[in-house]
């Protein structure tokens, strides 16, 4: 998807430990929806948000559903069609090395509003130990309020690739008390190549510096950019 740079804008269940508790991520997509949301448009076959299997962040080949079926360290153990209204497609997959269980959610372009309610959410709930959404940054056409965490709960991580979330979603996760793990500065692609290659480096608890070099290099090879110049696509976190 090299020649699309535009304005877009979806998570998980994730521990170590012989003895501890499976990691959990959470995955929120928000299928891209040229009638429902604020992007540039895309082809109609892969910018229908009410199907999810040609659309461009799920069925297409760089969607999640393309990516990580085809993934040889995550293995689907579950599929479900259509299990509310507003989701069309919900897969659980558990990663071949790591004790990880990963929960992805295709939700329909016009129920954006509701997928980031539902990601804030999540980090807010603590029902994951990485949350991730993936899609166009909903923000920019409507706000999404949060609630103020004042008590001392266990930390939570966030992955946010949609443009421009590192500025957008930064009040809310801080608001949330989660940690922003890959979060980003510019206009970009957010091909789900991002977020596997990002899960691998979290997994084997990598720095946040190393989570962003890996999806940088997944960047550079998906837009044919250098590595250097992909690396500013993604905020500096530490």
């Amino acid at each position: 998807m090299k020649a699309w740079i535009m304005v877009f804008c979806v998570g998980a269940f994730a521990c170590d430990g012989a003895f501890a508790e499976a990691r959990r991520i959470h995955v929120f997509v928000a299928l891209a929806d040229n009638e429902h949301q604020g992007i540039a448009k895309v082809p109609v076959k892969i910018g229908n948000g009410d199907d999810a299997e040609e659309n461009l962040y799920w069925g297409n080949s760089e969607g999640f559903k393309a990516v990580f079926s085809h993934s040889k360290m995550w293995k689907l153990e579950k599929a479900e069609a259509n299990p509310t209204p507003e989701i069309l497609d919900r897969r659980s997959y558990r990663h071949v090395s790591k004790d990880c269980m990963l929960v992805a959610e295709a939700w329909r372009g016009k129920n954006i509003h509701q997928c980031l309610e539902a990601f804030f959410a999540s980090l807010r709930d603590r029902k994951s130990d990485l949350t991730a959404f993936i899609g166009h940054n909903g923000l920019m056409d409507e706000p999404v309020s949060v609630a103020i965490l004042d008590v001392s709960i266990k930390p939570t991580d966030a992955i946010i690739l949609c443009c421009l979330s590192g500025s957008y979603f930064k009040p809310h996760l801080e608001a949330l008390k989660a940690r922003p793990v890959l979060t980003t500065e510019q206009l970009m692609y957010p091909g789900s190549f991002l977020l596997r290659d990002a899960l691998e480096v979290w997994l084997r608890n990598g720095t946040r510096s190393e989570i962003r070099l890996a999806a940088a290099k997944a960047y550079a090879t998906n837009q044919d950019i250098s590595i250097k110049a992909a690396t500013g696509v993604f905020t500096k976190l530490e």
